[in-house]
């Protein structure tokens, strides 16, 4: 497709900055490219995600028992998500909510009185399992249900819950690997289980479902450094799983005993990429790039196309059927770019208002995922999460966030931004910043930078630190793996009271904050306003590298956003305004109150780690 470039002004603030107005570019006769409709459908506010680890959220257990199981640890259930608390979430101006770890994935309990096999410890990590090692993809997870056997129906119940609320739902889909022991109790009548008909004696064809590494026996991955469950006793580990003859693993390992750093507990999935790299399917021609959707459909409507392409397209069908309104796709990049084409096409045939986020490190594959396999939204972390990070950490500029920024300018609202999710370390952790304060002209900025959706996760804005050592992996990060209380996260949910009256002060205060700045989605400068098209001039100062400011206009309000990523230190910061932005400047984040204009001259003292989000009211 045809992304019409975003002309982005940015600039450090040190003794001045100079801004010009500009005229819009956008004319009656330019076709609606798919940036433009993806504005359109969020045409109050930008998209808002706030990511949850559906396990923890409602977990009240504090006891943190490494490697503990559920009956010690405690574990929540989608019962906790009650209308209060997704009325709470919906507060902080979310849009969507993202139930991480949903689906089955292979965990360490016995739940086979409802006819569900064990799984072998020596292949899962931690003890409640990780959420992308999915053992069924047409059923969830039976640690959330209050009911096992009614685990479907109660997650339905969720889907309902979270629309009544105002909110739209996302689960992930993980189509680059799924658990080494695969096994759907749920598929509809009909479905094949992955790998069911494989031919084994090959090492790829191209309908099998997997690799094989043929002639040999799959042997668990051992290591000085790492026992299975902690190392206390299960009658399954024994350091043996049998699965013969030996899977490629997830990461594209092919040794029958894969390392130890390997995703030994998921094999990878095979989209008819043969094993010296080439494509055993059409490629898609250069100038679907500017087709949308519905051209994509049809062109792989007369085309045979490797099992597993349909697989994962009756899969995303079966969740859009159940109400879901969108998926995040786990390891985007490692599946060919033209399997998106088709499964993406697939699901806006069906729902053209769902909701495709991809994770995407890779930047030279941004454009391509984007145009061709036609995701509507990528990841923002090697560029403006990790910038934004080593600023924080003292390591990095603001010239170099606005640098990185600027080369996706093009794509920027299909770059979604964030501060905290699942694999990232906690902001307050030791190991990140030390301070959940220092996320805050961060977040201003990652939030208010762009059109692109933002992402909050569970728990970010009360300040959690992530440092309870829970068994697999190291603190800093919330587990995935292992069953585990979240203190803060606790604090403000106060035994299902969802008030935070156990929070502290300085947590309550950060809380009101992020709700405040998270509501600024809904500005007509953020949700659909450009950033200033003219340069912006600064002059070198001691202060350079840690303040950050831009402007955002639309047709209806003008915002200068400026933030202090200096943790010690105030600075004064003078702004001179374009020819025609008059009238009184007020902060609509902060408490500086309103700040009058002399000769277009705005000038504020902002204290460390200090915003200001000032609206210029003619």
């Amino acid at each position: 497709m045809t992304i019409k470039p975003l002309v982005i002004a940015l600039g450090l603030i040190t003794g001045s900055v100079v801004l010009s107005a500009c005229n819009s570019t956008t004319d009656n006769k330019t076709p609606i490219t798919d940036t433009q409709s993806l504005a359109a459908q969020h045409s109050d506010a930008k998209p808002v995600v706030y990511q949850v680890f559906t396990r923890l959220f409602g977990n009240t257990n504090s006891n943190n028992i490494p490697w503990g199981t559920k009956e010690q640890n405690g574990v929540g259930k989608f019962a906790d998500f009650t209308p209060k608390a997704l009325s709470e979430i919906k507060a902080m101006g979310v849009s969507h909510v993202w139930y991480t770890g949903v689906l089955h994935h292979a965990l360490v309990g016995d739940y086979t009185e409802y006819g569900i096999a064990l799984d072998d410890p020596d292949v899962v990590k931690g003890r409640a399992g990780s959420p992308y090692a999915v053992k069924d993809y047409y059923n969830v997870n039976p640690d959330l249900a209050v009911n096992p056997a009614n685990r479907l129906a109660e997650f339905e119940a969720l889907i309902a819950r979270t629309h009544e609320a105002g909110m739209k739902v996302v689960i992930d889909i993980v189509p680059n690997h799924v658990a080494r022991n695969y096994q759907s109790l749920s598929a509809p009548q009909g479905v094949s289980d992955f790998g069911a008909n494989d031919d084994t004696s090959e090492t790829y064809a191209r309908d099998n479902n997997f690799y094989y590494v043929t002639g040999e026996d799959f042997s668990v991955p051992v290591s000085q450094d790492y026992q299975v469950l902690g190392g206390e006793p299960h009658p399954l580990a024994d350091g043996q799983f049998t699965e013969s003859p030996a899977k490629w693993t997830g990461n594209g390992a092919r040794a029958a005993q894969p390392h130890i750093h390997d995703w030994y507990e998921t094999v990878k999935v095979n989209y008819g990429v043969k094993p010296d790299g080439s494509y055993d399917f059409a490629t898609l021609p250069a100038q679907y790039a500017q087709l949308d959707y519905r051209a994509h459909y049809a062109f792989w409507q007369d085309k045979k196309l490797p099992d597993s392409w349909y697989k994962f397209r009756d899969i995303t069908y079966y969740w859009l059927d159940k109400g879901v309104d969108g998926f995040r796709y786990d390891m985007a990049e490692m599946v060919p770019v033209e399997f998106w084409s088709f499964l993406n096409a697939s699901i806006k045939m069906k729902n053209p208002d769902a909701f495709l986020l991809a994770e995407v490190y890779n930047p030279t594959l941004y454009r391509a995922y984007i145009e061709q396999g036609k995701m509507d939204y990528l990841y923002d972390k090697v560029g403006l999460y990790d910038s934004l990070k080593a600023l924080m950490q003292g390591k990095g500029t603001a010239q170099q966030v606005l640098d990185v920024h600027a080369s996706v300018q093009d794509i920027a609202p299909h770059m979604l931004h964030f501060l905290e999710n699942h694999d990232e370390q906690r902001i307050a952790s030791p190991e990140f910043a030390g301070d959940a304060n220092k996320g805050k002209p961060a977040m201003v900025v990652s939030h208010l930078l762009s059109q692109s959706p933002t992402l909050l996760y569970f728990a970010q804005s009360v300040g959690e630190d992530g440092s309870e050592m829970a068994g697999f992996g190291k603190p800093s990060r919330t587990s995935i793996f292992d069953y585990i209380g979240v203190p803060a996260h606790q604090a403000w949910m106060n035994q299902g009271k969802f008030d935070g009256a156990l929070l502290s002060e300085e947590q309550k205060a950060l809380r009101a904050y992020y709700q405040k700045l998270m509501n600024m989605a809904s500005f007509s400068a953020i949700a659909q306003g450009e950033l200033v098209s003219t340069p912006v001039t600064t002059r070198s100062g001691q202060s350079a590298t840690k303040v950050i400011g831009f402007a955002r206009q639309s047709e209806s309000q003008r915002l200068v956003v400026i933030s202090n990523f200096d943790a010690d230190a105030p600075q004064t910061v003078s702004v001179t305004l374009p020819a025609g932005w008059q009238g009184k400047a007020i902060d609509r984040l902060e408490q500086h109150g309103q700040v009058a204009l002399n000769n277009n001259q705005l000038t504020v003292t902002l204290a460390p780690l200090a915003s200001a989000v000032f609206e210029l009211e003619n």
